[in-house]
C-alpha cells in the first residue's frame, strides 16, 4: 500500500538536473532536494531515495532543448512522468505536453533540419546580396536566383584576389546549402513513406496550397490532432487567433498572438499565400501533390 504521493519537479540542464519535492497537500511547502548529474542512473538513484517509505512519485519537467530522454527513461522504469512544474502539478493546474514516440520524433528531426537549412540558405543569399550592394554590382534582369542571375554572377570579378575569394565562398555556400536542402527533402520523402501517419500526410496534400513538405511539417509538429477538442483550440495552440485586450465593456482585438509552434504556423501561412498566388480555392489535383 502506498504511503502517499510526492510530486517531483525537475529543472533539466545539459549536465545537471535540479530536483524539487512537493509533498501531498496544497498547504505543504515545496522543498529543494538537490542537484544530480544529467544521467539516467544518477536521477533514478535520487528518485528511489525520495520514494523510500513506499511513496508514489509523480515526476514532471518543463519541455526544453534536452528533449524527452528523461520522460522515456522514467516511463521505462515504471515512474509516472509528465512534461510540464511541481507546485502546479500538485494543484492539478497544468496540462501535460504531448510527447511524440521515437519514430515521430525522428521524422520531426528531419523536418527541423530541413527548416534550419532553408533558414541558413536565406541568410547565405542575403549575405551575398549585401556584398554585391556594397560594391555597387547590380543585376538588371528580372529573375533573381534564376539561370540568368547565376550566369551574371559567374562573369563578375573583383580587384583583389582575397576579395574574389570571399565572393566565391559566398556562392559556394549557397550551392552547398541548396544541395543540403535537396538531400534532406529526399530523405524526408523516403522516411514518410513508411511512417504510420503517412495517410494523414497524403490526405492533407489534397488541400489546395498544401504539398509534401507543408503536410509533413504540419503532421510532425502538431502531432496527435485528437488532443484538440475544436479547431479554435488548435488555432490558439498555433498562435493564429487574434490577441485580445479587454477593459470593462471595451474589447479590442489586435494581430495574431504568434504563440505556440512557429514551424507549423509558418507552413499554414505560406500555404495560404500559395493559394492566393494561384487564385481560387478548392481541392488540389493529383499532379499538384509534389514537394513544397
Amino acid at each position: 500500500m502506498s504511503a502517499g504521493r510526492k510530486y517531483i519537479g525537475l529543472d533539466v540542464h545539459q549536465e545537471t538536473v535540479a530536483i524539487a519535492v512537493a509533498d501531498e497537500g496544497n498547504d505543504r511547502e515545496v522543498r529543494y532536494f538537490g542537484t544530480v548529474a544529467n544521467r539516467p542512473e544518477a536521477l533514478h538513484a535520487a528518485l528511489k531515495k525520495i520514494a523510500q517509505g513506499g511513496f508514489e512519485l509523480c515526476v514532471c519537467y518543463e519541455s526544453g532543448p534536452c528533449g524527452f530522454v528523461i520522460y522515456r527513461y522514467l516511463r521505462k522504469v515504471g515512474i509516472d512522468c509528465t512534461v510540464m512544474l511541481a507546485r502546479l502539478l500538485r494543484a492539478g493546474e497544468l496540462v501535460a505536453v504531448w510527447v511524440p514516440d521515437e519514430a515521430h520524433e525522428a521524422i520531426r528531426d528531419v523536418v527541423r533540419a530541413r527548416r534550419q537549412a532553408k533558414t541558413d540558405l536565406s541568410a547565405a543569399k542575403a549575405a551575398l546580396k549585401s556584398f554585391l550592394l556594397r560594391h555597387d554590382r547590380r543585376f538588371t534582369g528580372k529573375s533573381i536566383w534564376g539561370k540568368s542571375y547565376w550566369n551574371w554572377l559567374a562573369e563578375l570579378t573583383f580587384a583583389f584576389p582575397h576579395q574574389q575569394f570571399v565572393f566565391e565562398e559566398y556562392k559556394r555556400r549557397i550551392h552547398d546549402l541548396e544541395a543540403c536542402c535537396e538531400r534532406l527533402e529526399d530523405v524526408l520523402a523516403e522516411a514518410v513513406s513508411d511512417w504510420t501517419l503517412a495517410p494523414i500526410v497524403e490526405a492533407l496534400q489534397a488541400l489546395r496550397g498544401v504539398k509534401l513538405i507543408a503536410a509533413v511539417t504540419l503532421v510532425a509538429e502538431i502531432g496527435d490532432l485528437d488532443r484538440f477538442t475544436s479547431p479554435k483550440q488548435l488555432m490558439a495552440w498555433l498562435g493564429l487567433v487574434p490577441a485580445e485586450h479587454s477593459t470593462g465593456k471595451s474589447i479590442r482585438r489586435g494581430e495574431i498572438t504568434r504563440t505556440g509552434n512557429a514551424a507549423a504556423r509558418t507552413m499554414l501561412i505560406e500555404s495560404a499565400w500559395h493559394i492566393s498566388r494561384q487564385g481560387g480555392t478548392g481541392i488540389a489535383t493529383a499532379q499538384h501533390r509534389n514537394r513544397a
